[in-house]
């Protein structure tokens, strides 16, 4: 193979496959050239000479400007390529093809709710109004050890989900509807059997002005607790254990079944990006994504600056003009977020992005969006809204993976698929992540966290369309009850990050 990876034919950057020394020829159709510098593996060389001003392109888009003159075969990276202003269009709809449905849907074995709907886990969740109740949260859900949860082998665990959030905010406030609008989210999440909910007393977020905004109600298996009410901090964790063990009799009566894949939404999310996750992971994990589609499923891309520069090619993809104007409405927001908070879009690439070959975030977005396949955008939600609708959707999200995460499962994810190039260690209770490895140096470092290794793309050793229908079947596998390496890690409770964007007083 050769020693580089070029994307497109317009593309005026290539990418080396492993580290390039100073020296090397490298020979494309049209010129041969000497590199200048050590080009570090998944980092660009440029392909031609660029004059300064001029576009650096790759995947065929720009994604920034030469800050000086670049020749042929030098390094191209933040010392010589920035950020810039040019016009997208957004021609809206332009590339929506109908999918093609398959005839006979693939299943796997889930878990059905008595309200039809279709879980992938079966736990029991403590949430939190406020950080005030944490402590106690915590206190009853690990008092439900490996060694007592034996007599109960159809729960997969009693989780405790706590967050710093709560209190000394605007009640009538943005943050304040996130907030409750993610914790209601989860509190009625597919994932759960029961839900004990634990508050102080005396915060903003107060139970009975969460459950009457989110029209939630007290069942036998949706219960609330409330500190200073009950009479203290041991007194509550042992109430609760209590009423947990009551839930855990009900949950316990369930039977995994065959059921179609229409019920799977599948989150997507990139986390530790390096230069090869927009060429091995994030498109193979695009391909699997088509698939759940033509099988009735759904699929959702998250992480608002991480489309930043690349929301031309989803308004493409948007069924209608009014669902791509739903998408720049929230780039809109975020340029205006950045903006009062001093910051900047381009902040977003991370030391750990650019060591992996990433510069700008217009380079990061487009390689993010490779992981949404091909079908129409059929629809665009707001952070922790209830997802509805089938095919693949956007949720407004930050980049950061717990909060964007948190976010989705809120929104109804029951499965997640996690692109990784630096190694990011992460779960997500109630609902299993997968980790994709783009590169294989990742998978051999890091395996006993990576379930899915996409380096054999840039190995030569597999096609993106067989990785990706890989992907399918291991997320088939996943939601039929194996569990991933996170889950046997015990991540998934210290992952919940409810988005703050309220003044906190």
């Amino acid at each position: 193979m050769q020693p580089f990876i070029r994307l497109h034919p317009d593309d005026n950057v290539i990418i080396a496959r492993s580290d390039i020394i100073s020296g090397a020829v490298l020979s494309l159709p049209e010129a041969s050239f000497e590199t200048r510098d050590l080009i570090p593996s998944g980092h660009k060389v440029a392909a031609s000479s660029i004059n300064k001003g001029a576009p650096v392109r790759r995947y065929g888009q720009i994604i920034g400007f030469a800050s000086q003159d670049i020749s042929a075969g030098e390094h191209v990276h933040g010392h010589n390529l920035d950020m810039g202003e040019f016009t997208r269009e957004y021609d809206f709809c332009a590339d929506v093809n109908p999918v093609e449905y398959v005839s006979k849907a693939a299943t796997f074995r889930g878990i059905v709710r008595p309200d039809g709907r279709v879980a992938t886990r079966n736990y029991i969740g403590v949430l939190t109004t406020v950080n005030c109740s944490a402590t106690v949260a915590r206190g009853i859900a690990q008092h439900f050890t490996s060694e007592l949860l034996r007599d109960v082998p159809n729960v997969d665990g009693v989780v405790a989900l706590t967050h710093g959030l709560g209190c000394c905010m605007d009640t009538g406030g943005e943050g304040m509807r996130v907030l409750q609008r993610t914790v209601a989210g989860y509190a009625r999440h597919v994932n759960f059997s029961g839900i004990l909910v634990v508050g102080l007393g005396c915060e903003a977020n107060q139970i009975s002005t969460l459950f009457e905004a989110q029209s939630l109600s007290e069942t036998c298996q949706v219960r609330s607790l409330i500190i200073q009410n009950t009479g203290g901090t041991s007194k509550t964790i042992d109430k609760g254990i209590g009423i947990v063990k009551d839930m855990l009799v009900h949950a316990n009566n369930v039977d995994r079944q065959p059921v179609p894949a229409s019920h799977l939404v599948l989150g997507l999310e990139c986390g530790g990006s390096d230069g090869y996750s927009g060429i091995s992971a994030n498109p193979a994990l695009g391909v699997a994504v088509d698939l759940l589609v033509r099988h009735g499923g759904t699929a959702v891309l998250a992480e608002t600056p991480e489309v930043y520069g690349a929301e031309h090619l989803l308004t493409r993809r948007a069924v209608s003009q009014s669902v791509g104007e739903k998408l720049i409405e929230r780039i809109r927001w975020w340029e205006d977020y950045t903006n009062r908070n001093r910051g900047e879009m381009n902040n977003n690439p991370t030391p750990g992005n650019k060591a992996g070959g990433l510069t700008t975030i217009l380079e990061k977005s487009l390689g993010a969006v490779a992981k949404s396949g091909t079908t129409p955008l059929v629809e665009v939600y707001e952070y922790a809204e209830n997802i509805t609708a089938k095919g693949f959707v956007f949720m407004d999200t930050p980049g950061y993976d717990p909060v964007s995460v948190t976010g989705m499962v809120s929104g109804g994810a029951n499965i997640v698929c996690f692109t990784t190039g630096r190694g990011s260690a992460y779960g997500c209770a109630p609902s299993p992540s997968l980790k994709l490895s783009t590169n294989s140096e990742l998978w051999e470092r890091q395996e006993e966290d990576i379930d899915i290794n996409c380096g054999t793309i840039l190995d030569g050793k597999e096609t993106v369309d067989e990785a990706g229908r890989r992907i399918f079947e291991t997320i088939l596998r996943i939601a039929s009850g194996e569990k991933t390496k996170s889950e046997l890690h015990g991540y998934g409770q210290n992952e919940f990050v409810p988005w703050s964007i309220g003044a906190v007083m």
